[in-house]
């Protein structure tokens, strides 16, 4: 894995997107000690998969009758907020 510092990183952001895409990672520092990572999205992907929305979250429960909707009435006015 290639090290960088972010001041090298921030001049040569376009060439470290390249190398990540084509499955280079780079490690970025500061003041010599590692801040972040620049990895190819797949590598990204396997470590922060796509979480489901809290209606497919609930949906995914064995019980619910088939064909149910979770949906919002808009029909009705919003009630106003004293801030």
């Amino acid at each position: 894995m290639k090290h960088i510092n972010i001041r090298e990183a921030k001049a040569t952001l376009t060439a470290l997107v390249d190398a990540a895409e084509g499955g280079d990672p780079i490690t970025i520092t500061r003041h010599g000690k590692p801040v972040a990572a620049l990895v190819p999205i797949s590598d990204a992907d396997k470590l922060y998969p796509e979480k489901p929305s809290l209606a497919e979250y609930l949906l995914s429960f064995p019980g619910w009758p088939e064909g149910f909707e979770l949906e919002r009435d808009r029909s009705q006015q919003s009630r106003e907020v004293d801030l």
